[in-house]
């Protein structure tokens, strides 16, 4: 099930993307932005679902909000013991349906360059890769999905 994050998901969530993003860590040489964000100002203003078990134990989150005409995928984490069960697909599908219902035609999204599984993943889910550019210091990799060419 996925549902709208709540202020007592908050260190759930942190757990889940200080695990989900952890292996990163050295490839990028610091922490990955989702390791560092404000999970509490997210889940405030709206801005985090999550998917729970039939316990209602989290096991993914994605945060997404709207940004000018498109709707911005910013984080997507699954926890490592739940991976490979179709948790992620989930989530971003959760968030392109949301994105539609609500009138936008497009989501974007962005990964580290060095996240590498996630530049085959993305594309497979009908992102197409639109920039390339150096953030934060963060090397990120900007893809796109036309929301009006997918039923």
């Amino acid at each position: 099930m996925i549902r709208i994050a709540v202020k007592g998901d908050e260190a759930a969530i942190r757990a889940c993307a200080e695990c989900a993003y952890a292996r990163y860590v050295a490839a990028i040489g610091r922490k990955p932005a989702p390791m560092t964000a404000d999970y509490a100002a997210q889940i405030a203003a709206g801005d985090i679902h999550v998917a729970v078990d039939a316990e209602d134990r989290l096991q993914g989150f994605i945060a997404f909000f709207p940004e000018d005409d498109h709707v911005l995928l910013e984080n997507v984490a699954v926890l490592p013991a739940a991976a490979g069960q179709g948790i992620g697909k989930s989530l971003i599908l959760f968030c392109e349906d949301t994105a539609r219902a609500r009138g936008f035609g497009a989501v974007r999204l962005y990964t580290n360059e060095k996240m590498v599984d996630n530049l085959s993943i993305y594309p497979r889910l009908g992102y197409v890769e639109i920039d390339r550019r150096v953030e934060d210091g963060f090397s990120r990799v900007y893809f796109e999905k036309d929301l009006t060419l997918t039923v």
